[in-house]
């Protein structure tokens, strides 16, 4: 493997200045790393830029992200452009910033080259999988959707294109047979930002050499952005894609089927061994399962229609015409 050159390196300033740019709940350990590293290093996190805060829940009330609401806690300056590509006055506003490195984590948008170019040591991210491997918006479930025993983190290089840049480090960390996207996604952030801490002083010194994702083990991949059909369940595929989805797609878009013409959602299955005609519900091993294309999925926990997230026995205590019936029709 043949390390690129270390970039030359102007002098870093004592009063390094850094701009953060993430969004969820991956992001804020990085930022949190970030503002304590700053804090003793006499450094600034000059600026922190989030995407604008979206409708959630019933009520569709606009809610502050993780990354706006550690900024505001911290007094942090904030940003919250639409897209960067074209507002150039968010860019120019960036630029008065004076950032000498920013450092992205799960901001959203592909940055354009005018944002590229403006810091001294380049934009550094960190992404949620072992590039070149599962470039894109949704590694993390991805990674879960494939099975995958192990997964990681890498900081990177940022360029013009999506996931693609030289890589500075990487971090493996093992999948748990029971790992959700969530919790998955929360070990992933706190190693990312350990991983981020572990590596930026290196290379504002210029100790870090950049590695083409060329030379990495693995051919590239990308993934795409999850969207809420996502999680509807084909009954007619085997078990354990089943379960995989279950796991990938908590905690969204969930994976839902209906019962009665209901939404009926699933957040906890296991694969178990059995065949019964896809979407039937039997009794099978002491549980109630599914038939699938291929063995049975017995339900743990799921969420009827209007009902809060419940374990099937507490659902079967209210639903004795459960077993017999069929899903998704």
């Amino acid at each position: 493997m043949t390390d690129l050159p270390a970039e030359p390196r102007t002098e870093v300033r004592n009063t390094l200045r850094i701009v953060f740019m993430g969004t969820p709940a991956f992001a804020r350990p990085s930022l949190s790393a970030l503002h304590g590293l700053a804090a003793q290093a006499g450094w600034q996190v000059v600026g922190v830029i989030t995407q604008p805060d979206r409708p959630a829940g019933r009520g569709k009330k606009s809610l502050a992200g993780p990354v706006k609401t550690f900024a505001l806690e911290h007094r942090l300056p904030l940003m919250q452009p639409g897209r960067l590509r074209t507002e150039p006055g968010a860019i120019e506003d960036l630029r008065m910033l004076a950032p000498d490195v920013i450092v992205v984590a799960a901001y959203g948008q592909i940055l354009p080259p005018r944002v590229l170019d403006i810091p001294t040591f380049g934009c550094l991210n960190v992404h949620a999988s072992l590039l070149p491997a599962y470039r894109g918006a949704s590694p993390i479930a991805s990674a879960l959707l494939d099975g995958l025993a192990e997964t990681g983190v890498t900081i990177m290089l940022m360029d013009a294109g999506m996931d693609s840049g030289p890589m500075l480090a990487q971090a493996r960390l093992s999948i748990r047979a029971d790992d959700t996207t969530a919790s998955l996604g929360d070990r992933l952030a706190l190693r990312g930002a350990e991983l981020l801490l572990e590596t930026l002083p290196g290379w504002l010194a210029g100790d870090v050499a950049p590695i083409p994702q060329a030379e990495l083990p693995g051919e590239p991949s990308v993934c795409r952005l999850v969207k809420k059909q996502d999680g509807h369940i084909d009954w007619t595929l085997p078990a354990v894609g089943i379960e995989r989805m279950i796991r990938a797609y908590t905690p969204w878009p969930s994976v839902f089927s209906s019962w009665k013409g209901q939404n009926f959602k699933l957040w906890r299955g296991d694969v178990i061994a059995g065949n019964a005609p896809p979407g039937l519900v039997v009794e099978a091993a002491g549980q109630v399962a599914v038939g699938t294309g291929d063995g049975l999925l017995a339900l743990q926990e799921v969420q009827p229609a209007g009902k809060r997230r419940m374990a099937l026995t507490t659902f079967l205590n209210g639903a004795p015409d459960f077993i017999g019936s069929r899903l998704g029709v």
